[in-house]
This record gives C-alpha cells, structure tokens and sequence, in this order.
C-alpha cells in the first residue's frame, strides 16, 4: 500500500526549533505523500501534486535524524504504517520487543528482560498495569453486560485505524525497548513471574540487527565553491 521507488531527491530543511520542511520529487501522479521521521508517521499532504510538507523533527543535535517519503493512495492516507515500514534492521541504536497480553500470562505478574545474564529492566514491569476491559460482547452474561459502545473501552476492536488495527487479544500488546546500543546482532531472554514468586524458564527472541544512527557531522565549513560541477567543498574545522 506504501511505495517509494518513483520517489526521489528527498531533503529536509530545519525552520525552527523542532520543525522542518520536506521536499522531494516524484513520479507518481495520482498517490498522497506521507512523511515519516525515525520510522514513526509525522504528516501526509492534502493533494497529489504537494511535493513538501511541514513536519515536526527531534530537538536533540546528538544524532541523525531519518527522513522518509512513501506514496500511498488517497484512501490510505491517514493510516499509520510505521509497522510496515519498520526493518528487520535496527537502526535507531534500540532493541524493541513485543508480544500479545493473552490469558495465558499471569494477571497479577511481571515481566524482566535480559541480555545473557545481565536484566536490563531496573525494576519488574507489570503484565496487567491496570484492570482493563476484556468483555464488551455481553461475555459475563449474554444480553447483560457491556455492548456497543458501552463496552467500547474493551480490547481489540481495530482501535488505532477501524479496519487496520489489531483485533482481540492481537491488540493488547506488552512492548519495551531497550536503552541505546552498540552495532551488533543480540538475543534477549525474555522470564515471566505469576505473583507468587514462580519464575517461567527463560524465553528467547529472534536474532535482532541493531545499528546505531550516525552522529550529525560537526565543525564543517565551506571552503570553495566548485564552479564545474556547480558544489560546495567543505572542509573541517
């Protein structure tokens, strides 16, 4: 549904302090734009001919910044795709884990994630942080508990987008993500605890690609400029 081989040239300009322009070419003649910043959906233009928008950008100077472009059709526009477009590569410097809060897991028990032996939480993370819904199809008693909208605060009725969302127990997920890393492919371990203390064996994750963003170059001035090939040389301070 998203694409980006016709789209090109793609550039990013800081306005102000957390904001910046995006501007880039494209082939395409009948698809909307959506603009994504680190891999999270930052903006979409408003008719097939824009070729820039306005977007908001991290405040922190101390790493890159990953601008992305993708064509979609107009009635995908406002749908979240940064699911999809996320890599089996790793390049934000953090792990991210995930998986779905079903019954099987203990209500009252936690969580701990570790790498070999070292736990990387500092303190163990609820399963169920707080009572949530799980009905809202009449479940306690057909025809006398929540329905429709009164039991709207129930898990998994493609919230997020109608129709693109999760569904059931699909859309209640735990997630955590881990602190900055370096380069290198890591396995975590994954122990769950019910809350009288039992401990699971420890549960491994798929091999993840971490790769650390680059650092904005820094100290750069321009030298010359190379009337030839109509550019700028840089040297550093």
């Amino acid at each position: 549904m998203i694409l980006s081989e016709e789209i090109s040239s793609v550039r990013a300009f800081t306005l102000s302090a957390g904001a910046a322009v995006v501007k880039w070419h494209s082939a395409y003649s009948d698809m909307l734009y959506q603009v994504y910043i680190n891999g999270r959906f930052a903006g979409v233009t408003i008719e097939p001919a824009q070729r820039q928008l306005i977007v908001p950008i991290p405040l922190s100077q101390k790493t890159a910044v990953r601008v992305e472009v993708f064509a979609v059709e107009p009635e995908y526009a406002d749908v979240d795709f940064s699911d999809e477009i996320n890599s089996e590569q790793n390049q934000t410097g953090r792990a991210k884990i995930e998986f779905p809060r079903t019954d099987n897991l203990p209500s009252g028990g936690s969580v701990d994630y570790y790498l070999d032996d070292d736990k990387l939480n500092s303190r163990p993370i609820k399963i169920q942080p707080e009572s949530a819904d799980k009905g809202g199809f009449g479940l306690s008693c057909f025809g006398r508990s929540d329905f429709g909208y009164d039991g709207s605060a129930a898990i998994g009725f493609g919230k997020g987008n109608f129709g693109f969302g999760g569904f059931g127990f699909d859309a209640d997920m735990l997630r955590w993500q881990s602190g900055q890393m370096q380069t290198g492919n890591y396995k975590f371990g994954i122990k769950v605890t019910d809350s009288s203390g039992n401990m699971t064996e420890t549960v491994e994750t798929e091999e993840i690609i971490i790769i650390p963003p680059a650092e904005p170059a820094g100290g750069i001035k321009v030298k010359s400029f190379d009337k030839q090939n109509g550019k700028l040389v840089f040297q550093t301070a």
